[in-house]
């Protein structure tokens, strides 16, 4: 097509040529005729012998392309035919085969021709979507009975009868060494578990030398059978923790069983009936050892952090966790408190200026704890400020009780504020959460260098890290109860205001459910401690009295609850209620008689749905809404969902539960 349009092109200007010479010539007929005629007569030579051997010139050319043609053509054919690569032409659309190699043949184990069939017949894991997605490359290796491939290939647009259609072309190249060399060495690459006694001190406390002996080896036993099949290095480095160096082939089964020596260790108790627990952290993918015994150390910290009794897997990335849906036991000591206060002391003492700051929506406990922090830094003279999130909030009425009094003039700031405030010494105090991803403001948190975290929910896969103080522990009631511990190594009781010390029983009331759940003896301490200090019972009582339309809207919630398995009420809302009233609701649920477990949804007014749990027997909510994104503590959780519907979340909480169930 394009050697025709050249001839086109020149022609007409090479007979434009002929004609000017042929005008020349009749032009010099006028002063000599023989002239002319001999001019004519050479232009019409010199025409014929133009076309004579345009002609012989387009023949040759027209042979040479169909030589070149037929070679490509041969040389096509050939290459398909005898390609050293599997090939196979399939239609996407139905997988519907059109052509393939011998070799395709071989490796599909087909003795004749695959035309009419599909791809699928010959190899049933293979899917052509990736190349309807306009990519070259399949995402995964494909399996041909013990061989893997990787496929690449193409789409061609083709039209049969008017009707447009793909044909695909793939290329299979054969990586099953390849793949057995990767897989053997990511099955053997090293994995270090770290092995903890949760309650060693409790266990071997009043017994005798030879009860503590029987406690050790029959621990020992129990964990020996668990590591036997590994065949890993497993050794015992301090009296309550282990080290476990084994291949990664193994971690798989271990997963599977959910870790099953937790309940096997929990079978050990001592002669006061106390249950061993185990808590175990392990390590994996890292690039050196060390770098994965720093994965285990830090697994087993989260693995305490939440309470014990549980196994936490760390990469490089997150974090997995199984277990830990006991009930906590207290395993505070006094020791830790007197350190964490004297270390807070000078925290604030070196500091030019504090900050608290809670959790977003704070409640009472949250406002309890950070007004005690700021009686902590009066004593020791350093200007204090508490971040205040904007707007109503459960504890509304605690900051405007606080807002009043002299000693808390200008102390509730705005993030802005704050951090126009900040300066390389500052100390920011987060009481009632450890996630940075709650905290009322996330921007101060990364401006401040030192931080100090006082909190009692279990910690998440996410959480503040290299804190200068972290005074953390899942088995205490609440925020507040921990700060009136620290409060009473580092105040007199006349130090604190009266107000602070209802603040601060208040938050212990609501976290306690009336001092009925979660208390220990060290929560009737803290709370003797405030009531030195001058709290109120009667004013804190009042803190939680609701208006008769709240009272209202909570029975209504009730009203809607529903039963879902045994002792767990679910309690879903279409419309926006208080959060307030939604959390009373779920402990209200409590109360009926045959329900331990309650759950309540409703939408906010931020294209959010917002989940209470409460749980007074077996259930562990935190783990069963950390499938949502959210956290807590076994007894009291709370999630946020954007973007859902109510009946999305709902279907998520059930499936949620159902899978917690089936795990026990």
């Amino acid at each position: 097509m394009r050697k025709n349009k050249l001839s086109h092109l020149l022609e007409p200007s090479l007979r434009l040529y002929f004609g000017f010479l042929l005008v020349f010539a009749a032009v010099t007929a006028i002063f000599s005729v023989p002239v002319a005629v001999m001019e004519a007569a050479v232009v019409v030579v010199l025409y014929l012998y133009f076309r004579s051997t345009n002609a012989r010139r387009q023949k040759e050319i027209l042979k040479y392309i169909e030589n070149v043609t037929c070679n490509m053509d041969t040389a096509t054919k050939d290459t398909m035919v005898n390609a050293p690569l599997p090939m196979v032409i399939f239609r996407p659309e139905n997988d519907e085969v059109i052509w393939s190699n011998d070799r395709f043949l071989q490796i599909t184990g087909e003795r004749d021709h695959m035309f009419d069939t599909k791809i699928t017949a010959a190899v049933p894991d293979f899917s052509s979507r990736w190349l309807m997605e306009g990519k070259t490359e399949c995402p995964s290796e494909v399996r041909i009975g013990e061989n893997r491939f990787l496929v690449f290939g193409h789409l061609v647009r083709t039209e049969d009868q008017g009707a447009r259609g793909y044909l695909a072309t793939t290329y299979w190249v054969d990586v099953t060494n390849l793949a057995q060399v990767r897989d053997e060495y990511y099955s053997t690459r090293p994995v270090v578990g770290i092995l903890t006694v949760d309650n060693y001190e409790e266990l071997m406390k009043g017994a005798t030398d030879n009860a503590k002996s029987a406690l050790r080896s029959e621990i020992d036993q129990r964990l020996a059978q668990w590591v036997a099949p590994a065949q890993g290095v497993f050794c015992r480095y301090e009296r309550d923790r282990y080290l476990f160096v084994f291949e990664e082939r193994f971690l798989a089964q271990f997963q599977e069983a959910k870790f099953s020596v937790l309940d096997s260790v929990r079978q050990v108790t001592n002669h006061a009936g106390i249950q061993a627990t185990l808590s175990i952290g392990i390590g994996k993918e890292a690039d050196s050892l060390g770098e994965l015994f720093q994965y285990a150390a830090l697994s087993v910290e989260m693995a305490l952090s939440r309470g014990g009794d549980q196994a936490v897997v760390k990469n490089k990335f997150n974090f997995e966790f199984y277990g830990g849906r006991t009930k906590e036991l207290e395993k505070r000591t006094k020791v830790k408190s007197r350190v964490m206060a004297s270390a807070l002391g000078e925290l604030m003492a070196d500091a030019s200026r504090v900050f608290v700051m809670g959790h977003k929506y704070p409640d009472l406990d949250c406002v309890g704890a950070a007004a005690g922090v700021c009686a902590i830094a009066r004593k020791k003279g350093a200007p204090v400020h508490i971040v205040r999130e904007p707007g109503q909030n459960p504890a509304s009425g605690m900051v405007e009780r606080l807002s009043e009094l002299a000693e808390y003039k200008d102390v509730f700031l705005s993030p802005q504020d704050a951090i126009l405030l900040a300066d390389p010494n500052c100390l920011l105090v987060v009481v009632d959460t450890n996630r940075p991803e709650q905290v009322v403001s996330q921007d101060l948190l990364e401006a401040v260098h030192k931080v100090a975290v006082i909190d009692h929910h279990r910690r998440a896969s996410s959480y503040i890290a290299d804190a200068a103080l972290n005074f953390h522990e899942p088995y205490a009631s609440s925020a507040s109860e921990l700060v009136t511990e620290l409060a009473q190594y580092l105040l007199e009781p006349a130090d604190l205001l009266k107000t602070e010390a209802e603040a601060l029983l208040a938050g212990m009331v609501l976290d306690t459910k009336q001092f009925t759940m979660r208390t220990g003896s060290r929560t009737f301490e803290a709370a003797a401690f405030l009531r030195r200090s001058g709290a109120d019972t009667g004013d804190v009582k009042k803190l939680f009295q609701n208006d008769l339309e709240g009272m209202i809207a909570k029975y209504s919630i009730i009203q809607n609850a529903k039963m879902y398995k045994a002792g767990i009420a679910v309690a879903r809302v279409d419309h926006t209620v208080g959060r307030i009233t939604a959390a009373q609701a779920a402990d209200e649920l409590l109360n009926i008689s045959g329900i331990d477990t309650s759950f309540v949804l409703f939408p906010d007014q931020e294209n959010r749905v917002i989940l209470s749990a409460r749980s007074m027997g077996d259930v562990n909510v935190q783990v069963v809404l950390e499938k949502l994104g959210g956290g807590g503590n076994a007894a009291t959780a709370g999630a946020q969902v954007p973007g859902k519907s109510v009946d999305e979340v709902y279907n998520l909480l059930l499936q949620a539960i159902d899978e917690y169930l089936e795990d026990e």
